[in-house]
């Protein structure tokens, strides 16, 4: 088996990965981008492990461990995402800017105003 098939698959995979992380707003589809872009390392690391016909089989065992933190970031991914969901009726990753930094100077520092506060002052 020539090296060169599935590298260049993983090179495709692993581009497509990234275009999508780069392009899509939805957080969704991010994770999904960021799933093809660890199925391409997978991929590589079969192929050299194929390649160089290790003993060990280090490659594939580095797959079974990559697969397992990809899993598990998916899960804690998706949970995140479906709580953002259900709390802000959008998955949009653009639109997440509550933990964004602030300029200096448009009122960051002062504390949010309650609805409740504003009453207390028209009646005062």
């Amino acid at each position: 088996m020539h090296l060169a098939y599935p590298a260049v698959l993983a090179v495709l995979l692993f581009c497509v990965g990234l275009y999508g992380v780069l392009a899509r707003r939805n957080a969704i589809l991010v994770l999904m981008s960021v799933e093809l872009m660890l199925n391409a390392v997978n991929l590589n690391l079969v192929a050299f492990d194929v390649w160089l016909r290790d003993t060990l089989h280090a490659g594939q065992a580095l797959t079974l461990f990559t697969i397992a933190v990809a899993a598990a970031e998916i899960g804690i991914g998706l949970a995140i995402v479906l709580l953002v969901y259900r709390n802000r009726g959008s998955s949009d990753v653009d639109k997440l800017t509550d933990l964004a930094e602030r300029p200096a100077g448009d009122g960051a520092d002062e504390p949010p105003h309650h609805p409740s506060d504003q009453q207390a002052e028209a009646a005062a």
